[in-house]
């Protein structure tokens, strides 16, 4: 299989680009930066993963928000435009989204049939997902990776929290009754690898036991052995990331409700053993 791979060199490409190689499958990077040069290496391949996006986890200034919606909505416009000049166009588009998609709230719960909610990143996510849609009208099938909180070893929020547990400053942040909906990277590959293999429309690529701050928390003071007893108050997290701040503040109690229904098998869906198997690599 020869799948073109958009954002290899990032967190979650490292892992599907090595992903896809061990199973055998032919892997080209490429970038957005040359839509046409772009479409070209895409000639006949069997699909497209697009990871590519402006990292959100900053303060959402006009220009930050500029990227972040040029980076998922335009660029992405851009490429499938060139795509459709093909002659043999790729048989599967997958692209990334985020939970982000569903808005914020502690009291409800989402799945892939809730709806978009009405903020900033729920609005670059309904047209980053509109956008991919596109890929449809070339005969291509149309996958969409509604991601979580995602956990590695080597990047996401993991690699950001573990120097500070370990020295013992880890705490819960706000209220700490703000969900986090995570997934463990080994399950994220393996949600990409099932959308890419046949898996379309939209999954939800977040473990089926979210939990809230304060038991993520808990549960990585537990697994490095140390107490957790610093706590961040929202307004501080506020000053930092101002807007963006709902990121970790605010959260999403997410189900992969249709993810399981296409027949994915999570490896790693409670959240104390998945950091433990983490913490051994």
């Amino acid at each position: 299989m020869k799948v073109t791979l958009v954002g290899a060199s990032g967190f979650v490409g490292r892992h599907l680009a090595a992903a896809l190689g061990a199973r055998g499958d032919t892997v080209t990077p490429i970038s957005l930066r040359d839509p046409e040069k772009a479409a070209g290496a895409c000639e006949g391949a069997s699909a497209i993963v697009n990871l590519a996006g402006e990292p959100v986890a900053q303060r959402w200034t006009t220009e930050a928000k500029k990227r972040i919606r040029a980076s998922r909505v335009d660029a992405p416009a851009a490429l499938i435009a060139a795509l459709g000049k093909l002659a043999h166009p790729p048989q599967a588009y997958v692209s990334a989204s985020a939970i982000g998609y569903y808005g914020n709230s502690q009291t409800e719960t989402f799945d892939e049939t809730s709806g978009p909610g009405d903020d900033f990143l729920a609005g670059v996510c309904a047209e980053w997902e509109k956008t991919a849609d596109l890929a449809a009208s070339l005969g291509m099938r149309v996958s969409k990776i509604r991601t979580g909180l995602a956990l590695g070893p080597d990047g996401g929020a993991l690699a950001k929290l573990l120097p500070l547990f370990k020295l013992g400053g880890g705490g819960i942040v706000a209220s700490g009754r703000q969900w986090y909906s995570w997934i463990h990277i080994d399950d994220l590959v393996g949600i990409y690898l099932h959308a890419i293999d046949g898996a379309e429309g939209a999954l939800n690529a977040s473990a089926p036991n979210p939990v809230t701050n304060a038991q993520f928390t808990h549960a990585l003071g537990k697994a490095v052995h140390r107490f957790t007893i610093f706590p961040a108050p929202a307004f501080a997290v506020q000053a930092v990331l101002g807007e963006a701040a709902i990121i970790v503040t605010e959260g999403q109690r997410v189900l992969p409700t249709r993810t399981i229904a296409t027949g994915y098998a999570f490896a790693q869906p409670t959240i104390f053993e998945a950091l433990v198997a983490l913490l051994k690599r």
